[in-house]
């Protein structure tokens, strides 16, 4: 029984919300921070689409007047305690590939305000675009920004390194304890702790240890209790549909230049090395908990259910500073992410930041996180923590105000708005987040998705209804012509409104879907949010082009799966199985792996693959007895049950054709399913400008 390649191909991506950059041609890395280096020239709008509209123009315009311009206190927090960058351009695989580029954003280095970026948005990503080596606390603690999406910080114990979220990739993980070392001393490292259970705060790991190391003792690997469980199993059993949405939240397929890809909010993009994972050696339980490290104590705050499932804090006593973790950014994050996870908990996030400025507040003199610069100064501090605590409450309060008067999960996105107060502090803008999906996710996790009118409680699809639409409207050109005289007017969500119905029921009509990516484009340049940007400017590029293919993200690394529970796996198989071709079969599968003295019953009845742990079915139709780590190659689709048996590894005893049944009835997922309708067919991957 094979294992299905879809599962291998989104792991990485699910994993995280990260994903992988596009390869962009090598730029001289020699900089300060707070710039890049010099660009060719930028292009006045992308090849395919269009340049700003004057209604674009004047919506940046009028954000340019509006936006606290004057306080540039997160431009000197960010450069400050610089103390080098790396004077080579990029960082390789061991096969010669790309892990890493610096300079992919120089074009952000013009001093041009660019009218096809939210003001707002290109500011983040010009604070986004500085990379090296800087420190934190004096002698203490140092972070090298900028060689992946995420930070790695370095904090000196009495002799060696502890090492805070090791990035993405081995390489980029590498070369960042290789600059580090080489610029404040070679140390060992004594200590890695995850701060989280996304990937681009472990997936590098072996990058700066080694596991033997890690099963002698002499290295200590800490996390929060849950990490394991939740990097594994986060979202993995939508994670097909999950990789292909997150084409468009991330602008995977986006060229990177001022009309397609800018930022992340959190960083610039994920690193495309080599991931890996070590298990923890020591699990937070407590809510606080104090734990001293070679002459280093440290603080955890468990913070469950916030940016991740199972993530907490840090405080540094002695030396009076607070890690954030990813709960205090220079952002607000994704109460929904568009990629697709489960809702999170806007007010509880609210009161984990409230407990810690509260505890730690008072006496904080720096805090860091593992995006983005940190803050210094206990005023400072205070005053985020604080503008972030109240982001995430007043989104939470706010909402429910609105829906308890009747505001709908389809209305709250044009009522909710953050209190002027608010809008006026940069801490409380949402690069990452927006306020328009978050609002409707605060609905969707107390309410649910229904709006309460039963006209849409079971609504037909769009393919369904579009048809009748465009039949009402008068047919494709009427269509056509008021949809072009909405965009021209710059009203462009109800040219895309009527324009969408069109493109439902024709989706070969290139008129159409050209006229519907230049209205996406336009909202797109407009969007302070990199989520609902790349998300808009992706859909135009398919919609122009087809859905570009020769960029995926990289595999599950084999830690990935050897961490990834049977069970798990199992019920993964589950939603592989095709219940159709199921229709009328019924079988039952004892599966053995005494290795690790576990037992499981897989069943197909009823067209539903189930598994139970911990029994076995005396008449069972097959036995199979495989050790775990021979049924891993299986996992990784590297083998076969029928291959592993010929080779010895495996003993199947009773009815070896209800495997070929099974495997008969699983699918693989397609990636690249259509989102837009019409863009099925596909071109290669562009290129970066």
């Amino acid at each position: 029984m094979a294992r299905p390649r879809s599962l291998g191909r989104f792991l990485l991506l699910v994993l995280c919300g990260a994903v992988g950059a596009l390869p962009a041609a090598a730029r001289d890395s020699k900089t300060s921070p707070g710039t890049q280096a010099s660009s060719a020239p930028v292009a006045h709008f992308h090849p395919k689409g269009q340049p700003p509209s004057t209604f674009t123009v004047e919506a940046q315009q009028s954000a340019r007047s509006t936006l606290p311009f004057e306080d540039r206190r997160d431009f000197d927090e960010s450069k400050r305690g610089f103390v080098a960058a790396p004077a080579y351009a990029e960082i390789k695989t061991e096969d010669g590939k790309t892990a890493w580029q610096f300079g992919r954003y120089a074009f952000l280095d013009t001093k041009q305000d660019f009218d096809s970026i939210h003001p707002s948005l290109q500011r983040q990503a010009v604070l986004n675009a500085q990379y090296g080596l800087y420190e934190v606390v004096t002698g203490k603690i140092w972070q090298v920004r900028g060689f992946d999406i995420s930070n790695i910080t370095f904090v000196r114990s009495d002799t060696g390194w502890i090492i805070f979220d090791p990035l993405v990739s081995k390489e980029t993980a590498a070369a960042a304890l290789a600059f580090a070392n080489e610029k404040l001393g070679a140390r060992p490292v004594v200590a890695v702790v995850y701060s989280h259970s996304h990937i681009d705060h472990f997936g590098g790991v072996r990058g700066v240890i080694d596991e033997a190391d890690v099963k002698s003792g002499k290295v200590q690997v800490i996390a929060p209790a849950g990490f394991m469980e939740a990097a594994i199993s986060e979202n993995v059993y939508a994670g097909n549909a999950m990789l292909r949405r997150a084409m468009y939240q991330y602008g995977l397929l986006l060229p990177q230049s001022p009309f397609g890809h800018v930022d992340q909010a959190i960083g610039k993009r994920a690193s495309t090395g080599t991931t890996g994972l070590i298990a923890p050696t020591r699990l937070v339980a407590k809510d606080i908990e104090e734990i001293v490290v070679d002459g280093v104590t440290m603080v955890f705050q468990n913070t469950p259910g916030t940016e991740a499932p199972a993530e907490m804090n840090t405080w540094f006593p002695q030396y009076k500073a607070f890690w954030a973790a990813e709960n205090i950014t220079a952002t607000i994050h994704n109460i929904y992410t568009l990629r697709g996870a489960l809702i999170r908990d806007a007010l509880q996030w609210s009161k984990y930041i409230n407990e810690a400025l509260y505890r730690f507040g008072p006496q904080a003199d720096v805090m860091f996180a593992a995006h983005n610069w940190p803050r210094w100064g206990n005023s400072r501090i205070q005053e985020v923590m604080r503008t972030q605590r109240d982001v995430y409450a007043n989104l939470n309060n706010d909402v429910l105000h609105a829906a308890n008067q009747g505001v709908t999960i389809n209305e709250i996105q044009n009522v909710y708005r953050l209190p002027q107060s608010l809008q006026k502090e940069w801490a409380a803008h949402s690069y990452h987040g927006s306020e328009e999906h978050n609002s409707r996710a605060v609905i969707n996790r107390y309410l649910g998705y229904w709006d309460g009118n039963p006209a849409t409680l079971v609504p037909p699809s769009p393919r369904d209804s579009a048809p009748l639409y465009v039949e009402m409207m008068g047919g494709s050109d009427k269509i056509l012509a008021r949809s072009r005289e909405l965009y021209d007017a710059g009203d462009y969500r109800l040219a895309i409104e009527l324009l969408n119905k069109l493109v439902y029921a024709q989706p070969a009509n290139q008129a159409a879907k050209n006229l519907l990516a230049d209205a996406f484009e336009q909202m797109g340049y407009q969007k302070e949010s990199s989520s609902l940007r790349n998300s808009f400017l992706a859909a135009a590029l398919e919609l122009r082009s087809g859905i570009p293919r020769g960029l995926i993200p990289k595999s599950a690394s084999p830690d990935t799966v050897r961490a990834m529970s049977t069970a798990l796996w199992l019920d993964y198989l589950g939603i592989l199985l095709d219940g159709r071709k199921a229709d009328g079969l019924a079988f039952t599968i004892n599966l053995v792996t005494p290795d690790n003295g576990e037992q499981h019953v897989l069943e197909l009845s009823h067209s539903t693959l189930t598994n139970i742990q911990g029994y076995q079915v005396k008449d069972a139709d097959l036995t199979i007895t495989i050790n775990r780590a021979d049924l891993e190659p299986i996992m990784m689709r590297k083998a076969t049950f029928a291959t592993q048996a010929a080779a010895g590894r495996a003993t199947l005893q009773g009815n070896p054709q209800v495997l070929q049944q099974l495997m008969a009835c699983l699918v693989d997922f397609d990636q690249y399913f259509e989102i837009m309708p019409g863009t099925k067919a596909v071109v290669a991957a562009p290129s970066s400008p």
